[in-house]
């Protein structure tokens, strides 16, 4: 971001930055430093304010609003990194925790856990929050809980996965009491909202300005999928004026079910490297709505495939927070936002922690994609 980026040519639609904190602050981090240096107004107050608090303390130390918001997410993505692989030493083993690092670490969305965006801090948050429960620490569950909901909107799926999880391992009234308070986050902004704005839920209005309502976006998940069948400029179009997309991709689905349905007769190796040069030719082919698609739909599948293996509060939280994108009304930042429900890591380390031939391809794979969205973040164009 500030070596590559700045000697690449300008994009379409880019910018070449310049070496300094600017190319860590781009698109929401803007609204995040407004609200630290002036406080909530306008439509800025759809974005939660334990980050920008966090920010204005360190500017009281004399940082800008960029260094401090570097600073902040960095160090909670650190302290959930750490969080992370202790909580899962101790409940699957060192091997595992290793896993779960990595996973975390060289997710290409691990990018917005290093910029001015709140996901380190949501996964320290959230992380804390979990990690309690499984041990049985109710005071904790309930601090970092609301911490938690106070950090972001999708932040409330912890209320009811902490719910669920202690009725079904018949917790005792504390759990119960704790789970609630683990709500009183978002119900302190919410009061802060009506005392200041007069409006109990000016955060959930601001959001319908951003095109977010609760609802299943119906359309957007019907274009996110014509986009990856068809290609974007068919779709757009409306009728098919580059077949050379749609046939591609006929001809790669027909040739990892050619590989499946034969694979007994070929090298067990040769036949995963066969699939990973498929999955390959499908992201160049359909790219971000691919990934889009995969991280919901695929995510969903992993909780299931690992159900298991998982504690019942990392699989009622994976669920909750997977629902909630689902009915959020829009399919804008999901992958970014998958990444921050920290079960979908877990189980994607646990399971690659007993396939490391496949962990190793899909670190590279990852490594690949960081590089690219961190290139692209400090040229200004979207990622995630």
């Amino acid at each position: 971001m500030l070596f590559i980026a700045p000697a690449l040519p300008k994009p379409p639609g880019g910018v070449i930055p310049n070496f300094g904190w600017r190319v860590f602050s781009h698109w929401d981090s803007v609204f995040y430093q407004q609200i630290a240096t002036s406080g909530y107004a306008g439509d800025n107050v759809a974005f939660f304010p334990l980050f920008p608090l966090c920010i204005r303390a360190l500017m009281l130390l004399g940082l800008s609003a960029e260094v401090a918001g570097v600073l902040v997410n960095n160090l909670a993505f650190l302290g959930a990194l750490l969080l992370l692989a202790n909580w899962m030493a101790r409940q699957y083993g060192t091997n595992a925790a290793r896993w779960s690092a990595a996973v975390l670490a060289w997710c290409p969305l691990s990018l917005f856990g290093t910029v001015v965006y709140t996901e380190g801090l949501y996964l320290l948050c959230s992380t804390a929050t979990l990690r309690a429960f499984e041990f049985k620490q109710y005071p904790g569950v309930a601090l970092w809980g609301m911490l938690a909901t106070a950090t972001r909107p999708t932040g409330i799926a912890i209320v009811p996965a902490l719910i669920i999880a202690a009725w079904k391992e018949r917790c005792q009234s504390i759990a119960y009491l704790a789970s609630l308070a683990a709500g009183s986050g978002l119900l302190l902004y919410s009061l802060y909202c009506r005392i200041y704005l007069g409006d109990w839920l000016a955060f959930g209005r601001a959001q319908q300005e951003w095109k977010r309502s609760l609802g299943v976006d119906v359309q957007g998940w019907w274009k996110m999928l014509m986009q990856v069948v068809v290609g974007t400029a068919n779709w757009k179009s409306g009728r098919i004026e580059d077949p050379l997309h749609p046939l591609l991709f006929i001809a790669i689905i027909a040739l990892a079910y050619c590989l499946w349905r034969w694979r007994s007769r070929f090298n067990p190796v040769k036949v995963g490297y066969g699939f990973c040069v498929l999955v390959l030719a499908l992201w160049l082919l359909a790219g971000d709505p691919l990934l889009n698609t995969v991280a919901v739909l695929g995510g969903i599948y992993l909780l299931w495939h690992m159900r298991h293996q998982l504690t019942t509060i990392a699989i009622a939280y994976g669920f909750c927070g997977l629902g909630l994108l689902l009915v959020s009304g829009s399919t804008w930042s999901l992958t970014r936002l998958v990444y921050g429900i920290i079960s979908l890591p877990i189980a994607l380390s646990l399971l690659l922690s007993r396939h490391p031939r496949w962990g190793y391809i899909t670190l590279v794979f990852f490594t690949i994609l960081l590089i690219l969205f961190s290139v692209r973040f400090a040229q200004e164009l979207w990622v995630g």
